[in-house]
């Protein structure tokens, strides 16, 4: 039991995190998952018996310090860590962007992911490992209404380089994986609000976002969990300080409508 490496998912208790953490426990891995969310914790943990779910907030110092204060006494080692946990943030023209709401998505988006990454490299330099931060498509474009959400996922894709840079010479590869939309009920959540804002049908905003992509179709959170497995795993171990996109080649995120004011 003690070989087996051991991931840890933030987020992981629910939506693209807990497919991925379903994955590596398929994998035989030990998982760790932490989730601010004390009600998606209590599920995960019920149904997965064999993984190890947590409450915590990674944008608590204190919270993510008791985490790998968990993960050290429990298992002693850490191989993969996965930082998905993140918040959607507001949309709005920024100008009308209030700024608690800005400096809770830097908070968890950005801060949180740095709090959790700089406590996870020292057990990951023991044995070398693999960090995979969970950026968007939005890296590559830039997206109208999400400017906080925006300026934190590409401020993950600096750190994701930069850090390739520190710890390749310990045998530690750091990517970061760009999902585009994905099926679900956040992604529906987000097209009915868009909806209501341009005075649309729902069914005709979900075209207008499928047709973003060269593919018309949304990827799935197992699409993105393929990605992370395989960054992970020994096929991956050549492939550093990468974005990779999992988007179905998004060509704009641009809307052909105005937003209303």
């Amino acid at each position: 039991m003690e070989t087996e490496p051991v991931v840890l998912v933030t987020g992981g208790a629910a939506g693209i995190g807990r497919v991925i953490a379903e994955r590596f426990l398929a994998g035989r891995h030990r998982v760790f998952v932490c989730d601010a969310d004390p009600s998606h914790v209590e599920v995960f943990a019920r149904s997965h018996p064999d993984g190890r779910a947590l409450v915590g907030d990674i944008a608590n110092l204190d919270q993510v310090q008791q985490l790998f204060e968990r993960i050290e006494e429990e298992a002693g080692r850490l191989d993969v860590l996965v930082n998905n946990a993140g918040i959607a943030g507001p949309v709005a023209n920024v100008e009308d962007i209030d700024p608690e709401d800005w400096d809770r998505t830097v908070a968890v988006d950005l801060n949180g992911t740095f709090y959790v990454t700089r406590l996870a490299v020292p057990m990951l330099k023991r044995n070398g490992g693999s960090i995979v931060n969970m950026a968007s498509n939005v890296v590559f474009s830039g997206c109208p209404m999400r400017s906080p959400y925006t300026a934190c996922k590409w401020a993950l894709i600096g750190f994701t380089k930069t850090l390739a840079m520190e710890l390749g010479p310990f045998g530690i590869r750091v990517n970061a994986v760009c999902p585009g939309s994905v099926e679900g009920p956040r992604i529906d959540a987000v097209i009915e609000r868009d909806a209501a804002r341009r005075g649309r049908e729902a069914a005709e905003i979900r075209e207008l976002y499928r047709r973003q992509s060269s593919l018309r179709s949304f990827v799935t959170a197992d699409d993105v969990a393929n990605m992370v497995e395989f960054l992970a795993s020994d096929a991956g171990r050549r492939i550093s300080g990468q974005a990779l996109a999992v988007d179905g080649h998004t060509e704009s995120l641009a809307s052909p409508w105005p937003h209303p004011s």
